[in-house]
């Protein structure tokens, strides 16, 4: 969508460019001796002075810029989408590994309480 767009622009601009106008002023001189000046803005058609030729190549260009832009914005995402996905793993493999960690303190945690307990049972006994 967004090349459309700026393939649509990039034409639009180049016609109003290729608009073309003069302006012709003359001076005439009256019987009674005074002046008259008349001015006269004349336009031009693009496609009398324009070729199509080079409208053609001007927009093949802007369609081989537009599409090198919409390509590296497209590599671009892709590779963000991979390291977003590699991060997460990460993120996954650190977590469970924590956990891993946790539930190895809390069963030493654990082995020492009943230890302790043994101890104590055996305490009291004597």
């Amino acid at each position: 969508m967004k090349k459309q767009i700026l393939a649509a622009a990039a034409v639009a601009v180049l016609a109003v460019s290729c608009t073309k106008s003069t302006t012709k002023t003359e001076q005439v001189e009256n019987p009674d001796g005074s002046l008259t000046t008349t001015t006269t803005t004349v336009k031009e058609s693009p496609s009398a002075m324009v070729d199509s030729a080079k409208i053609d190549k001007a927009k093949e260009d802007v369609k081989s810029k537009v599409d090198a832009a919409g390509n590296k914005i497209d590599d671009a995402a892709q590779k963000t989408k991979e390291d977003l996905n590699k991060a997460g793993k990460d993120i996954k493999a650190g977590a469970k590994e924590v956990g891993q960690d946790v539930k190895d303190a809390a069963a030493k945690g654990a082995a020492k309480v009943e230890e302790g307990a043994k101890k104590l049972k055996e305490d009291l006994k004597k």
